[in-house]
């Protein structure tokens, strides 16, 4: 079955409840609880649900919000972004361009070179460390 194939049942039963509700259901975790915040190995952060690469460890920095941040993708084409007016605030909302999978949002507040601050949950992210 392929990943655009599959219903909620099915991530359902592929994904702990946690990772579920993040994903699928457009949650968000607890700031400062998640796997990644104070990861400082170097790899790539991928979707925890299609294994897509999405984050270069060169990229991430602290921005003090309570979950990991990113200044850009790997590839601009490996997320999709939607407004999402959601909790009475205006936002960019980012997905998994390959799964449609909820990673977080992006802000305009990030440091230079792209201004730009990806603010993603852990439970969207799965780590390959580098060897």
């Amino acid at each position: 079955m392929a990943k655009e194939d599959l219903k909620n049942k099915d991530w359902k039963s592929i994904l702990d409840e946690d990772a579920y509700q993040v994903t699928r259901c457009f949650a968000t975790e607890a700031p400062y609880s998640g796997k990644f915040l104070d990861n400082k190995r170097e790899g790539t952060y991928i979707c925890i649900c299609c294994k897509k690469e999405l984050f270069s460890s060169s990229t991430k920095y602290n921005s003090g919000c309570g979950w990991p941040s990113f200044f850009q993708p790997i590839d601009e084409a490996c997320i999709t972004e939607y407004k999402d007016s959601s909790h009475g605030m205006i936002r960019t909302e980012v997905r998994c361009s390959d799964c449609d999978s909820h990673l977080g949002h992006v802000f305009d507040d990030g440091p230079p070179p792209t201004f730009l601050r990806y603010c993603i949950n852990s439970l969207s992210l799965d780590f390959n460390e580098r060897k």
